[in-house]
C-alpha cells in the first residue's frame, strides 16, 4: 500500500546519505521544490518540500586564524590588553573550550599537518602526508570536509592563505578565493579575506539562495610577517620593525611581557636554524623585552584587524536573518610562543603553543559557558557533521564535540597526546591527563634528553627553574622525589599513546617494540 507523508528532516538526511542504487528515483537537486523517494520494495512513497528541509538545516561558519596563542585573548588571559569585541561576543553567546589542542606536527611547517587534520578528521600519523600515507585510506580526498558537505547539498565556500595546507582538500570547495595576505593595508591584509566572505554573502542574498552553507573563513594573519595597519599598530604602540641592526622603540602602549618570558630557552629545543626561531622579520634571534613587546604589539594589531572582519560577517548574517541558524567555530591552527619560555615559533609543546583558542556558538549551545573539552582540531569535521545531521565518514578518527556542546559531557577524552618532530628525531612528545602534563625531549642526536613534569592546576604557565619562582610547585617537578610515582605513571601513559597512535619513533628510555626498520625512513 502506498502512502504519502511529510518526511522528517533527520530521516531525509539519513536517506540522502545512502548510495544512489538503493533508490528507484530521487529528486534532491537545488532548485527543485519537492523530494520524491520511492523505495525499491515499492511499498512507500515519501514526499517532502525542499523549502522545508533547507530552511531548518543549520549553516556553518568555520573561522581559522593562522598562528595565535589562546593567551593573546582576554577570554583566556584576563590581563591581556587585546581588544577583540567580536570574538568576545562569540564567547559570551557560545561555549569556550579551555582544553583544545592541535595534536602536533612532523614538520617545521606546523600549519600543514594541522590543516590536514582539520580537513580529514584523522590523527597525526594517519594523515595522507604522513609516512607516505601508510595509515591513510586511498580515497581520503572524497571524505574531506568540503566533499562531505557537498554531498549533503550544502553550498561550500572557502577563503584562506595559500600554501602550507592541504591543497587537494581546499579545491573541493565549490567557491575558492585563496591568497596569502599578510600586509598592513585593506588589500594586502585581513580585510581582503573579509571582503571575499562579504561578496559571497551578498551574492547569496541577491539570488535569494536558501540552501545551507559551509563557509571556511580563514586568515593569513597573525602569522608573521605581522604587518599591522597604521591605526592598529599605533594603538598597540608597535612599529613594523625591519632594521636588524637596531631595537624597536619602547612604548607604554605595548603589551606587557608574557609572565613566562625568558630571553633564552634552557636547552636547545631540537630544530637547529629553524626559520621561526632565527629569521622572522622584526625578531630574528632576539628575545629581549623591547623586541618581544613590540612583536606582541604587532600580533595584537593583526588580531584586532581579524576581529573587525569577523564583526562585518556577523553583522551581515544577522541582517540576512541567518545568524541564529548558524553554527560558528572560532579557532587557530596552533598557538605561538613569541617570547614565552625563550621561544618564538610554533615548534614546541608548551601550553601557549600546543593549545588553541576554541569557541563554538550556535543553536542549542548554552551562552556564556566554559568547558574543558579535551578536544583536538581533528574533532572539527565529526563535530560539524554531528551538528548538521550529516553522516560522518568512516575515515574520521576524531570525536564529535556535540555531547560537550549540548551539556551532556565535559570532555570527549581523558588523555591528550602531543608531537613535535620537525627537527632532529625523535623530537618532542607530550601527554596530558587531568592536572598533569609530561614533556620529553630527545633531540640533537641524543645530546638533548630532557624530561619535564608539570601540575597545570598549580603551575598553569609551566614555570621552569629559570623563571626563579620561590614556590616549589611553580617549576618543573620531574626531578622531585615526591613525584617519582606520578612521573612513572605519565611515562607509561605516553608510551601507550605513542603505540596506540602509530608513532613511528621511540624515545631514549622507551621500549623499541613494534617498530619496523623502514618506519623512520617513511618520514623523510
Amino acid at each position: 500500500m502506498n502512502t504519502k507523508q511529510r518526511l522528517p528532516l533527520r530521516v531525509f538526511q539519513r536517506l540522502k546519505s545512502l548510495p544512489c542504487h538503493q533508490f528507484a528515483h530521487t529528486s534532491i537537486r537545488k532548485g527543485l521544490t519537492t523530494l520524491s523517494l520511492v523505495l525499491l520494495s515499492g511499498t512507500t512513497v515519501l514526499t517532502v518540500s525542499a523549502e522545508n528541509f533547507t530552511k531548518d538545516r543549520p549553516n556553518i561558519l568555520f573561522i581559522l586564524v593562522d598562528d595565535q596563542s589562546p593567551f593573546d585573548l582576554k577570554i583566556y588571559n584576563p590581563e591581556s590588553i587585546q581588544d577583540t569585541p567580536a570574538i568576545d561576543r562569540l564567547a559570551a553567546e557560545g561555549m569556550v573550550f579551555d582544553g583544545a589542542y592541535h595534536m602536533g606536527s612532523f614538520s617545521g611547517a606546523v600549519c600543514t599537518p594541522s590543516r590536514h587534520m582539520i580537513m580529514t578528521g584523522r590523527t597525526l600519523w594517519h594523515l595522507p602526508n604522513s609516512q607516505k600515507g601508510k595509515h591513510c585510506p586511498d580515497d581520503i580526498e572524497e571524505n574531506v570536509m568540503a566533499a562531505v558537505f557537498n554531498r549533503a547539498n550544502y553550498d561550500t565556500m572557502r577563503t584562506c592563505k595559500k600554501g602550507n595546507s592541504y591543497a587537494a582538500a581546499n579545491r573541493k570547495f565549490q567557491v575558492v578565493r585563496d591568497a596569502t595576505k599578510r600586509g598592513g593595508t585593506a588589500e594586502s591584509g585581513s580585510a581582503w579575506h573579509g571582503d571575499q566572505v562579504m561578496d559571497y554573502l551578498n551574492e547569496r542574498e541577491k539570488k535569494q539562495n536558501k540552501a545551507p552553507f559551509l563557509i571556511y573563513f580563514g586568515f593569513s594573519h597573525p602569522h608573521d610577517t605581522r604587518d599591522g595597519t597604521p591605526e592598529l599598530i599605533a594603538k598597540y604602540g608597535a612599529t613594523n620593525h625591519r632594521d636588524k641592526n637596531s631595537l624597536p622603540p619602547a612604548n607604554p602602549r605595548q603589551p606587557k611581557l608574557p609572565v613566562n618570558h625568558l630571553e633564552a630557552h634552557p636547552f636547545p629545543h631540537g630544530h637547529p636554524h629553524l626559520r621561526d626561531e632565527v629569521q622572522v622579520s622584526g625578531v630574528w634571534e632576539r628575545r629581549d623585552p623591547l623586541t618581544i613587546r613590540n612583536e606582541l604589539g604587532r600580533e595584537f594589531a593583526c588580531n584586532e584587524n581579524i576581529d573587525r572582519q569577523i564583526a562585518r560577517v556577523l553583522k551581515k548574517l544577522e541582517a540576512m536573518g541567518e545568524l541564529d541558524n548558524t553554527y560558528i567555530i572560532y579557532t587557530a591552527d596552533h598557538g605561538m610562543a613569541i617570547g614565552r619560555h625563550g621561544l618564538q615559533g610554533k615548534q614546541n609543546l608548551y601550553e601557549h603553543t600546543w593549545r588553541v583558542p576554541f569557541i563554538v556558538k550556535g543553536p542549542g549551545i548554552q551562552p556564556g559557558t566554559r568547558v574543558q573539552g579535551n578536544a583536538y582540531l581533528l574533532d572539527v569535521l565529526p563535530t560539524l557533521c554531528g551538528l548538521a545531521g550529516v553522516a560522518t565518514p568512516d575515515s574520521v578518527e576524531g570525536r564529535s564535540l556535540k555531547p560537550v556542546l549540548t551539556g551532556k559531557k565535559d570532555v570527549v577524552r581523558e588523555t591528550l597526546f602531543g608531537v613535535y618532530c620537525g627537527g632532529t628525531k625523535p623530537g618532542i612528545r607530550a601527554v596530558k591527563k587531568g592536572d598533569w602534563k609530561l614533556i620529553k625531549y630527545d633531540t640533537m642526536d641524543g645530546k638533548v634528553r630532557e624530561t619535564q613534569l608539570f601540575n597545570l592546576k598549580e603551575n598553569p604557565h609551566e614555570f621552569l627553574p629559570e623563571h626563579g619562582k620561590k614556590n616549589n610547585h611553580l617549576t618543573d617537578l620531574a626531578e622531585q622525589p615526591q613525584h617519582a610515582a606520578k612521573l612513572a605513571e605519565m611515562e607509561a601513559l605516553l608510551l601507550s599513546e605513542m603505540r596506540r597512535l602509530d608513532d613511528p619513533y621511540r624515545l631514549w628510555n622507551q621500549s623499541q617494540d613494534e617498530l619496523k626498520p623502514d618506519d623512520k625512513d617513511l618520514n623523510k
